[in-house]
């Protein structure tokens, strides 16, 4: 899948045209901040994980890192990153363009809350190089997240 993936899946809501393609990269937040010219935090990084045999997308405010206590407390495993062939291979997307959207059944997508600071994000859109703005309540129906978790570290922490 690609960002035509994600084209096809938004237009259910008609939100396709607001998808945003730059020519620069937008693959890590810093690339995307700079290139969207907003603040690295509003950067919403969708990370894929391992869980069980399959995988998972948790999308997170771009200034915050995994808590890897309470990654295991909600998920019941120790939090581990996909590889980026695995990333590809699970969520049909690439590294710098995986996004909570058109994913394969079985992929499901959890929300942490160190987003809901914003009144508005930027996930990326199935591209090195896209990305949307959505509000939390657009974020949370087109992902078609199975819920809000806190799974990340305090903002003020390292």
């Amino acid at each position: 899948m690609s960002i035509e993936a994600v084209k096809e899946y938004l237009a259910r809501w008609k939100r396709d045209g607001d998808i945003i393609e730059l020519p620069r990269s937008t693959a890590t937040v810093a690339e995307a901040a700079r290139s969207l010219g907003v603040e690295g935090a509003r950067i919403a990084k969708s990370i894929s994980l391992k869980k069980g045999g399959g995988a998972i997308v948790v999308v997170t405010a771009g200034d915050t890192k995994i808590d890897n206590r309470k990654f295991k407390e909600y998920f019941g495993v120790k939090a581990s990153m996909l590889s980026p062939d695995e990333a590809l291979r699970f969520t049909g997307h690439a590294v710098g363009g995986v996004c909570p959207f058109a994913l394969p059944d079985g992929v499901d997508v959890y929300l942490d809350v160190s987003m809901k600071r914003f009144s508005s994000v930027f996930p990326a859109c199935g591209s090195g190089n896209s990305a949307i703005e959505l509000g939390m309540d657009e974020l949370n129906e087109y992902s078609n997240s199975r819920a809000w978790v806190d799974v990340c570290k305090e903002i003020s922490q390292d």
